[in-house]
């Protein structure tokens, strides 16, 4: 494999151009003293996540406890040397721009998986621990090793309802992009279970999705709202739909346990990552494979580390464009790719990595680890060629199904169902 040069330099691509900077970690969040729960309670961060706005920040830091933090992060901070960025991290009282203040979750169980939404402003009644009628807010959800789902209210910090119903650890939270308080958790008890959070009264729960036979890892919601993934310790991933409640198909491939997922933002292409140390794309329409993207050794150049051990995956996400990834392995590595060449671009050392997610919009990448820290990384800047932001544009509509019965040349239906790269 061949490593990218170092320095910054400008790439033309099908998809567009792309600004090259290694990443650079910018801040690094560390847990203050534990506080003392019994003995199961955990330091690791399973689980970060921005809020489809960018203002706000989750952490799950471990020992129960969840941050929201207000972003953008204090310029002083983000613009402070390398050379003290590893060393001291950033204090607990970071506060971002707009006046708002930090808070502290007590969730009272280990926190696996967040998910934001936005409350619309209409439905809640007065008293009925929802926000009031006519006024918006910023919910997090919050799911717990002991089968519950905590939702809270972001701007006040405060609990407005539990979600009962799952039997183990609720792994994973996706709510539905469009707004519609859609929840779909996923949990140790193989189950997935749909949620509709606008329902008066303590009934919320919709559907229950089964069929999986190991604990489910993850599930993600597709941006046009019409598809659902699944990942759980199997090689098959399962794609759901979102309007019916049932099995579209079993995507198989990989040759190990499926651990993660995500969807490309005009929710035509779909990637999977494995313990198998590959991540698979996919076209959730045809369930095609379009290409396996392999993490293999660095060369002994890149080589940050001499007990470099397998590269199980752990995480994979979708820049906000939808031309790169970024994964997190067990080898101590965030990569991130180009899609169109199929191998990283660039390289940092992340000691025990466990998530990854961008900003939405850009310039950001956040992982969370073993430690219970979280780093924020610089993402490399990218200019979308007119031609993809055409496609982006079509695909948000259109199936693969539907743009291969359009009447227009071969080559053009190869590039609108990503076949040319």
């Amino acid at each position: 494999m061949e490593a990218p040069p170092g320095g910054t330099a400008a790439r033309e691509a099908e998809g567009g151009v792309w600004l090259r900077d290694e990443p650079l970690l910018l801040a690094e969040l560390k847990p203050g003293r534990p506080q003392q729960y019994d003995w199961k309670a955990s330091c690791e961060t399973w689980s970060v996540a921005f809020s489809p706005d960018g203002t706000w920040f989750a952490w799950s830091q471990g020992h129960c406890i969840v941050k929201l933090i207000p972003w953008p992060l204090e310029e002083a901070e983000l613009s402070c040397k390398a050379s003290e960025r590893k060393n001291r991290g950033i204090k607990a009282d970071v506060r971002g721009g707009g006046g708002a203040k930090e808070k502290t979750l007590e969730c009272g169980q280990i926190v696996w998986g967040l998910a934001f939404s936005s409350w619309p402003p209409c439905g809640a009644k007065e008293g009925d621990g929802l926000p009031a009628s006519g006024r918006s807010c910023l919910i997090l959800a919050t799911g717990l090793n002991d089968g519950q789902i905590k939702v809270w209210e972001v701007q006040t910090g405060r609990l407005l309802f539990s979600l009962s119903g799952h039997l183990d650890v609720v792994r994973d939270l996706s709510f539905a992009p469009n707004g519609s308080l859609i929840l779909v958790s996923a949990s140790r008890d193989k189950t997935l279970r749909i949620w509709d959070l606008s329902r008066d009264g303590t009934s919320k729960q919709i559907q229950v999705l089964s069929g999986h036979t190991q604990w489910v890892y993850c599930c993600s919601i597709s941006p046009d709202c019409s598809m659902l993934c699944s990942a759980a310790g199997e090689k098959s991933a399962f794609l759901w739909s979102m309007r019916s409640y049932t099995l579209i198909r079993k995507l198989e491939g990989h040759q190990s346990s499926v651990v993660s997922c995500d969807f490309s933002p005009d929710s035509a292409l779909l990637v999977t990552a494995s313990y198998d140390t590959c991540v698979i794309m996919w076209d959730p329409y045809t369930g095609e494979q379009l290409r396996t993207l392999r993490h293999v050794p660095l060369p002994p150049a890149l080589d940050y580390g001499s007990d470099i051990h397998a590269s199980s995956l752990r995480s994979v996400c979708f820049s906000p464009e939808g031309l790169y990834l970024a994964t997190v392995a067990d080898d101590r590595l965030l990569r991130i790719w180009d899609l169109e060449l199929r191998t990283p671009v660039a390289f940092a050392p992340m000691t025990n990595g466990l998530c990854c997610v961008y900003f939405p919009h850009g310039g950001f990448i956040a992982t969370g680890t073993r430690d219970g820290h979280v780093q924020f990384w610089s993402a490399p800047k990218v200019l979308s060629s007119l031609k993809h932001l055409c496609r982006k544009a079509l695909r948000t509509f259109l199936t693969t199904y539907q743009v291969l019965a359009l009447p227009i040349p071969k080559k053009m239906k190869e590039f609108l169902t990503y076949r040319t790269f």
